[in-house]
């Protein structure tokens, strides 16, 4: 998810239980582009243990593979094309989910691509734009194009995150495509992941949205997914975080997202916006983000933190998040976010 899984999330979400590996945000690629060098430091600095692989997004073949290039002198596990962005600020320059609009491009990019790139090439991607007409014509081109992995988003670009995703698609996916297929969309919890594995035959899910709610989602994953005990349940649990444990993500959060000489003001806004998904398991009438919303000052902010999850912190948080409660990420800072579901986790470990 551009601006908010940077160097700083993966190094406090790898505290809590990192995925099998990482995708970093996209770098974005045209005439004029470079790597980003902040986005660079989350392949040559996160220290996590887990592989990191270069997300791009872009539609021009030539400066792809300029970039790629550039790419392949750092420790990268691989190239990442996103085909799966819906802002529209983004599909309006015809990238991201808006190249699903013409096959032909993503068969000249993909193309290139595997030209280009000697190790793991990846993709992840909706099932169209407006409808699915294209899906299995650009399934055709993951695999003649020899795709190692593919993450399939159960949605159109134009459901963005709204309304059911389309797990019977993703299930198409994994018949048809010859490269491990991941689930992804709203993958919520560890049985949330489980049960999508099953319905789709998934090699594994995604996750982005509810890994910046709970950290903790992926080692719930594979606690969830590990050996059953003779009535079905997992031998060793599945971790339960109260909201102590959500408080002591908060202040790790703030801690690795400050940055010297950086306005009071920004830094607060900064934090609601992963905030703004961790307040949907913390209280199911959303009390907690009306008083985080609100807050201007560090001060403000902790206290907030501090009435809601201190005053009875063995209280378990949530493993879903509450009905109706909607975190609004797009809203409360003056930098936008194209929030791609990223952070795999496998079942099979």
């Amino acid at each position: 998810m551009q601006d908010v899984t940077d160097l700083a999330f993966m190094r406090v979400i790898a505290r809590y239980g990192a995925p099998d590996f990482f995708f970093t945000e996209f770098f974005r690629v045209h005439a004029q582009s470079r790597p980003e060098k902040h986005i660079l430091r989350s392949v040559t600095e996160h220290a996590t243990g887990r592989p990191v692989f270069a997300q791009l997004i872009g539609e021009s073949v030539p400066d792809m593979l300029r970039t790629v290039r550039e790419l392949l002198a750092f420790p990268v596990a691989g190239i990442d094309l996103n085909l799966g962005c819906p802002a529209p600020k983004i599909y309006r320059k015809n990238v991201g989910g808006g190249l699903l609009r013409d096959p032909a491009k993503i068969d000249a990019i993909l193309g290139a691509l595997r030209s280009a790139v000697p190790g793991l090439l990846t993709v992840k991607m909706r099932l169209g734009f407006d409808d699915p007409a294209n899906f299995e014509r650009i399934l055709e081109l993951v695999n003649r194009h020899r795709v190692d992995l593919l993450t399939v988003h159960g949605r159109t670009v134009k459901e963005m995150y709204r309304g059911e995703v389309h797990y019977d698609l993703i299930a198409r996916a994994v018949q048809l495509a010859r490269c491990p297929v991941l689930a992804n969309g709203n993958i919520t919890s560890a049985p949330r992941a489980a049960a999508v594995v099953a319905q789709t035959g998934a090699a594994g899910v995604m996750i982005g949205r509810h890994a910046i709610r709970n950290p903790w989602i992926f080692r719930q994953c594979r606690e969830q997914f590990a050996p059953r005990t003779a009535t079905g349940e997992p031998a060793a649990g599945v971790f339960q975080p109260t909201l102590a444990d959500v408080r002591d993500y908060v202040d790790r959060l703030y801690s690795a997202t400050a940055t010297p000489g950086r306005p009071e003001r920004i830094q607060v806004a900064r934090m609601k916006k992963y905030l703004n998904f961790v307040g949907q398991g913390v209280d199911p009438a959303g009390a907690f983000l009306h008083d985080m919303r609100r807050a201007q000052t560090e001060v403000e902010l902790f206290v907030a933190c501090d009435r809601h999850l201190l005053v009875d912190p063995a209280r378990r948080f949530a493993p879903e998040p509450y009905p109706g409660v909607v975190a609004r990420p797009n809203r409360e800072a003056s930098f936008e976010t194209c929030s791609l579901d990223t952070g795999p986790v496998r079942p099979a470990l």
